[in-house]
């Protein structure tokens, strides 16, 4: 049995496969108690777990200690001069007309950072070698009298020659070794110093979160027998074993939507889909991510409450466009909806939790495409009166009808979804309309055909068990983990030859780590370089096969940065200017080769018929049926609501959907 179990900010939810039989479940996230969520799932679907072979976890446990400020007490420690390096941060601004705006908090406190004197050179070489009696004199006294959970150490040019972190690191254990302590040369061996300190205190700083709450989870499975293997998903779309994740928090910061994204491009690969746009909107925000022949796109850098990430990372997008999101409107008197959500205490006022503000749930309720007595497979219950109420003022301040405000609130979450498609799409060079559109979660299949229709995609794919592929990407994902180095290298005849050394070296340390974790099996590998023209003060990635390092040419290296230029600014690829390559990263994946597919086994007992759904300023009369009711091969043309147990999917008018042999729904845009 292989069980998935995924914690998000409205549900948690639960998929397991056993031979070939699929279980769902979804259960109510707690939030001040996550693991408590995961449990409850586990107990709704019935599961023994002497007899779970494999448990893959993923949580937003990372993403709420940052947000919420519940990380460790931590030390920052830099080189002499650097202290103010998190604090003085980039001269650009996030919100440049906002009058009152700050720079993003650091998770440290200005009287937590400390210097010590030394420096090292961007080639490597030392100029000034590390102070071990002023580092025994200050610094020690100094992080023995602060009480500090973790301590971040991140010296100038450390990526290059990590020997004075290495120092300072074993000096710090020798006086106080209960003391964790974090190298920004273990966390992430690129240049540019404030990004890579901003990601080594925050690697800090959920260390002993992560660790810890794992710990509890290891030790609350263990008091049920559980003797499988225990494994937990990162932001980069892998998973690693839990003893490499109790290492490497910060890895897992973004691992729902990154699980999402792997398991609708697995599910949806098996019907021939390899171009596609994931479109994952649940209960507190919208994630998308662009999927290139089967391949979701990495990104070098993210962020979380305004603070730099740099490690690799799917490109996932998210707005505040959620089934939990408000309603509301602002001072000029225009119609928002977001970032603020309803989350899942108390929830959409339909819930019948307390929630007294409109939630774009509560306008589906009203608009009724989604129906009272048909969420989660009917186990939830609607108030949809609780509904209509908290839009009456809304609808009287714009002077609306309460179906006609429902929907001009729906109308807007789904500009808010165009708009995040784009920043992976179209402002990446690729033109989404040679993409399928693959929405999952809760909502993501009610907004979907309009969302498409706007973008010109003319075929959306919804795989089965929409609203819980998150928990089933958990199952589907590789083991994998990525190595990315800052090396300067100029493109020139020499390059080729400097580029294949690099590589085996960063291999030989990948198959090292992975040994160490006990991985094996088939191994597969990705390489690409971080290139720019001399003088640009960014770069791009440029994907080279592994298999094919051995083989590049400093004409074939250039020719692949100029298609990857004249892709995203239309320019560059004939010029003749010099080119550098700033950085390589290296990607190792343990294949899992026997992932089962995900198959609907839906309830088709659901209520069938007609239905009145008030869409696009009219009220229209669509078809009604439970999703697993339409057989394959059999047409269903629009306007149509259909139900599974996860999601809702509307078809508009104008739109023809079929089931076909992998249970995947496609639904067609008609000429």
């Amino acid at each position: 049995m292989r069980v998935g179990v995924e914690v998000g900010g409205t549900f948690t939810d639960l998929v397991a496969i056993e031979g070939g039989r699929v279980r769902v479940g979804k259960v109510a996230s707690v939030a001040a108690h996550p693991d408590e969520g995961a449990f409850n799932a586990l107990e709704a679907a019935g599961l023994a777990l002497d007899r779970i072979e494999e448990l893959v976890h993923g949580s937003t446990v990372g993403t709420n200690a940052v947000l919420e400020r519940k990380g460790a007490h931590v030390a920052f420690v830099t080189t002499e001069g650097f202290r103010d390096l998190l604090f003085l941060q980039r001269h650009d601004r996030h919100n440049i007309y906002d009058l009152a705006y700050q720079k993003p908090k650091p998770v440290v406190r200005r009287r937590d950072c400390f210097e010590v004197p030394e420096r090292m050179l961007a080639d490597g070489t030392i100029e000034r070698p590390l102070d071990r009696a002023a580092v025994a004199r200050d610094l020690i006294p100094a992080l023995r009298a602060g009480g500090y959970g973790a301590v971040a150490v991140c010296l100038l040019n450390g990526y290059a020659n990590p020997a004075h972190e290495a120092a300072l690191r074993d000096l710090v254990a020798a006086h106080l070794p209960d003391l964790p302590v974090t190298l920004s040369s273990d966390v992430t061996r690129e240049f540019r110093e404030y990004e890579r300190a901003s990601t080594t205190t925050l690697a800090a700083y959920l260390q002993p979160v992560i660790a810890g709450y794992l710990g509890r989870f290891e030790d609350r499975l263990a008091k049920h027998q559980f003797r499988g293997r225990f494994s937990v998903m990162q932001s980069n779309g892998g998973r690693l074993p839990v003893e490499g994740m109790k290492r490497n928090a910060i890895s897992s910061l973004f691992s729902g939507p990154a699980a999402g994204v792997m398991g609708a491009a697995r599910q949806v690969g098996l019907s021939g889909f390899k171009n596609l746009i994931t479109f994952d909107m649940g209960g507190t925000s919208t994630d998308v991510c662009l999927v290139d022949d089967g391949r979701p796109t990495l990104a070098a850098e993210t962020s979380i409450d305004g603070l730099p990430v740099r490690l690799p990372v799917l490109d996932i997008v998210s707005v505040g466009a959620g089934g939990g999101s408000i309603v509301w409107r602002d001072a000029g008197g225009m119609l928002r909806v977001g970032p603020e959500s309803s989350g899942a205490n108390p929830g959409p006022a339909c819930y019948g939790h307390g929630g007294s503000r409109p939630t774009i749930t509560d306008a589906h309720v009203v608009r009724g495409t989604i129906r009272p007595d048909a969420l989660l497979g009917g186990t939830m219950a609607l108030d949809a009166g609780a509904a209509r109420r908290v839009f009456e003022g809304l609808a009287a301040e714009f002077g609306m009808a309460l179906e006609e405000m429902a929907d001009s609130a729906v109308r807007i979450a789904d500009a808010n979804i165009v708009r995040a498609i784009q920043l992976v799409s179209t402002e990446r060079g690729r033109d989404p309309r040679d993409f399928a559109l693959v929405p999952y979660g809760g909502a993501g299949p009610l907004h979907a055909a309009k969302v498409a229709a706007d973008l010109g995609i003319g075929t959306i794919v919804v795989p089965p068990n929409a609203g819980v592929i998150s928990a089933y990407g958990l199952i589907a994902s590789d083991y994998v983990h990525y190595d990315t180095q800052t090396r300067r290298v100029p493109l020139d005849d020499a390059a080729p030859a400097a580029v294949a050394t690099i590589y085996q070296a960063m291999r030989s340390d990948a198959l090292s780590r992975f040994e160490k974790l006990g991985l094996s099996g088939p191994l597969a590998f990705t390489f690409s370089l971080q290139m720019r023209f001399v003088g640009q003060a960014f770069e791009l990635p440029v994907e080279l096969g592994a298999e094919d390092v051995a083989a590049n040419t400093e004409e074939g290296l250039r020719g692949l940065f100029g298609e990857a230029h004249q892709r995203v600014f239309f320019h560059g690829a004939a010029s003749n200017k010099p080119i550098e390559i700033v950085a390589f990263r290296l990607g190792i994946t343990a294949v899992q080769a026997d992932v089962p597919a995900l198959v609907e086994g839906g309830d088709q007992r659901g209520r069938a018929g007609a239905f009145q759904v008030y869409d696009d300023r009219a009220t229209r009369v669509c078809q009604l049926l439970p999703r697993a009711g339409l057989a394959r091969g059999a047409k269903l043309l629009g306007p149509a609501l259909m139900e599974d147990p996860t999601s809702t999917i509307y078809v508009p008018d104008g739109w023809i959907a079929s089931h076909d042999t992998w249970d995947n729904l496609i639904l067609r845009r008609l000429p």
